[in-house]
């Protein structure tokens, strides 16, 4: 029986390790960096599978995609140098996939580990993203706060864009800002409220006095409306038409068969037909 020689057996194993080490796969949504001898090369490796020079060269997996970096219990100032309980907040940001080896040579030692890949870049989006967050909240008065996330949301994203563009144009994309907790003193908590009820009692004060105002315009047009048709009525007692009207109240009484009829002292000047005869009042 032939013995297999061990230095062949330890061969074959090195060529194997050798083989299976030159070989990578590189993630979907993912780029990587190689370095060889302390060198970066400076072009990224796409996804897929791809090959580098076994031991001497190592092979940095990035992540392509949007990626979070959540800033929690922060305690920034507000514009009347309040300062905040509590603010949460999640900044979203990009690299554009051929600029991480740039980066990853420019910021030594900048990126983070992730999940299933590095975060490039990320301990200086933190920093800057940090410093703008306080910055943006001490633009804005504590009692408005809770009223203007939106106003807050939008100057973290504009502002933390702007100051990377001018360090490094091009590079990061900042994708969206989430406002997961904002929380002011209790003393403030209390103040808010107290605000917001008296500006809900203010407004239904202004409704009130609407209210008031619409009666009363109502109650002049009502006004107005019985005093115009109380002058048409009066514009059309004309004497000949009271005349009228008496003669024909008196006819009624007439065929009461002698029953009584009371004429009103008054009526001076009117003539009244008593059995076919006229007679006139004085």
């Amino acid at each position: 029986m032939r013995k297999f020689p061990i230095g062949g057996a330890i061969l074959t194993v090195v060529l194997g390790v050798v083989l299976f080490s030159s070989w990578y796969v590189v993630e979907t949504g993912h780029v990587a960096v190689k370095k060889t001898m302390g060198t970066v090369e400076m072009t990224e490796v796409a996804a897929g599978l791809n090959w580098k020079l076994p031991i001497l060269t190592t092979a940095y997996e990035f992540s392509a995609k949007e990626i979070a970096i959540d800033f929690n219990d922060l305690t920034p100032k507000a514009r009347d140098n309040l300062r905040l309980k509590d603010l949460d907040i999640s900044i979203f940001y990009r690299v554009a996939p051929e600029k991480i080896a740039e980066m990853m040579v420019k910021y030594a030692a900048s990126y983070a580990e992730g999940g299933d890949a590095l975060l490039p870049a990320y301990s200086i989006v933190y920093r800057e993203g940090r410093d703008v967050i306080y910055e943006e909240v001490t633009k804005i008065d504590s009692l408005d706060l809770h009223r203007n996330r939106d106003a807050l949301r939008d100057g973290i994203t504009s502002g933390l864009q702007q100051k990377l563009e001018d360090k490094d144009p091009g590079v990061f994309t900042i994708t969206r800002v989430a406002i997961r907790a904002l929380n002011t003193d209790p003393t403030i908590e209390r103040a808010i409220q107290k605000a917001v009820q008296a500006q809900k009692t203010l407004e239904a004060k202004k409704i009130e006095v609407e209210i008031a105002g619409k009666d009363a315009e109502i109650e002049i047009a009502r006004a107005r409306g019985i005093a115009e048709a109380n002058a048409i009525i009066n514009s059309s007692l004309t004497p000949e038409y009271l005349q009228h009207e008496l003669n024909e109240a008196l006819k009624m009484f007439a065929e009461n068969d002698g029953g009584v009829v009371v004429i009103p002292a008054n009526m001076q000047g009117l003539s009244m037909i008593l059995d076919g005869n006229t007679v006139r009042s004085k």
